[in-house]
């Protein structure tokens, strides 16, 4: 039978009968090299940009292209300030298709973390001697209703990869009943998002940090309009019982200062503007921090801080492991959209809670702003990244490798 089991053979034979949808790419191949990452399941997007993050640190010139399948677009993340990433879905299975995709990318190497196989995809990939390494695998990838009627296509299929990792017992035994051998598998601890450390200028951490003089002070990152209200009401509660307590309220991107300093002024609060160079005084109850790109100096001063664009209804919230790498106590608010699985892992860490309002607001940042008790959460977040970042950083060293040894076999054939 040629080499090929029957189930693929079957399968090539009916995806050709679709048709084919034409597709026009935006965006030509880059110079140099292509690591090709899709992800079968769109949970593990924030780990895989905190993998491509640090590759693009150690490896000059890297280029990465990121495909998710049919129906799960990309989260709405800090994607597009990252230089070198292209974002696409992943080509249907017709073999013409597949074919016009690898013939514009032509990557040099495919990681394909989850499962959800795509038959035709991943053999023509193969044998155009592209290394694929799956990744992350786990049952529920390889639970279809195709991998159940068709087991020996989705064996056929595995044989493609150079390696495989599983995150769990159950998963590596998925892979070994479906034919994947042994020595090509290794159990790994699950793919977790590590957090960007965002970056910081010391001299000006270090020069505030003394101008507060010990004062305690907690952040309410990338506000909403529709949160300033609450975070404000939250504040003055929490004034009580901490007078010198200062707020650091960053507001998103488009806000209107003078409609905030207003609203300020009528919540009865004095107020600082960080871009106006007004520094955080004894008598500066609210700093007002409008600076773009600086929420890393903020992140390191705040012992907590409420992480935004959480509290409304439809709103998405932002990136929690950003903040976790930095050693800050989170809260958030109800609404975090596609991050929830995110915000779980670390609410269930400890190092993260969720407030509904105003009121539960202020009670948690009074809680918090003690020192010992945000040391608890702060040091519980630092765990989850931790453990994540040994992860990533095996992925890394596993794409480097490949790479090496792609180029110096081009060099030497």
């Amino acid at each position: 039978m040629s080499g090929r089991s029957l189930s693929l053979q079957a399968y090539r034979t009916l995806s050709r009968r679709g048709p084919v949808r034409a597709r026009d790419h935006e965006t030509p191949r880059p110079p140099g090299e292509v690591v090709w990452f899709h992800l079968g399941h769109i949970k593990d997007h924030a780990a895989v940009l905190d993998i491509i993050d640090r590759l693009v640190v150690h490896r000059t010139g890297v280029n990465v292209l990121l495909t998710t399948s049919p129906g799960r677009s990309h989260p709405k993340t800090r994607i597009d300030d990252r230089p070198g990433l292209i974002t696409e879905q992943v080509p249907d299975e017709h073999p013409h298709a597949v074919d016009e995709f690898l013939d514009h990318w032509r990557p040099d190497m495919c990681l394909w973390l989850w499962g959800g196989l795509r038959p035709n995809l991943v053999h023509e990939t193969s044998r155009r001697n592209i290394p694929m390494h799956l990744i992350a695998a786990e049952p529920a990838g390889f639970d279809s209703r195709r991998d159940r009627w068709l087991p020996e296509l989705s064996r056929q299929v595995l044989r493609s990869f150079v390696s495989a990792t599983a995150a769990s017992s159950p998963a590596l035994e998925r892979l070994a009943r479906l034919g994947l051998p042994r020595e090509k598998m290794e159990l790994q601890p699950k793919l977790r998002p590590t957090g960007r450390v965002l970056p910081c200028q010391s001299s000006d951490l270090d020069e505030i940090t003394q101008y507060l003089a010990g004062r305690p002070v907690w952040l309410a990152a990338q506000t909403q309009k529709q949160e300033w209200s609450p975070v404000l009401r939250a504040h003055r509660a929490a004034l009580r019982n901490a007078h010198r307590l200062l707020l650091v309220l960053e507001p998103t991107e488009s806000t209107d200062l003078e409609e905030l300093c207003a609203l300020i002024d009528r919540h009865g609060l004095t107020r600082g503007i960080w871009g106006n160079g007004e520094w955080p005084d004894e008598t500066v109850q609210v700093l007002i921090a409008d600076i773009p790109g600086e929420l890393g100096l903020w992140y390191r001063l705040a012992t907590v801080s409420f992480l935004g664009s959480s509290l409304g209804a439809g709103q998405a919230g932002i990136d929690p492991f950003e903040a976790a790498a930095l050693g800050t106590a989170i809260l958030y608010g109800p609404n975090v959209g596609s991050r929830l699985n995110s915000y779980t892992l670390l609410a269930n860490a400890g190092a993260a809670r969720i407030v509904n309002d105003a009121d539960s607001l202020a009670t948690a940042v009074h809680r918090l702003v003690a020192p010992d008790q945000a040391a608890v959460m702060a040091h519980a977040g630092w765990d989850v990244t931790s453990q994540g970042a040994e992860v990533v950083d095996g992925v890394v060293d596993l794409i480097q490798n490949g790479l090496d040894d792609r180029a110096a076999t081009k060099e030497h054939p």
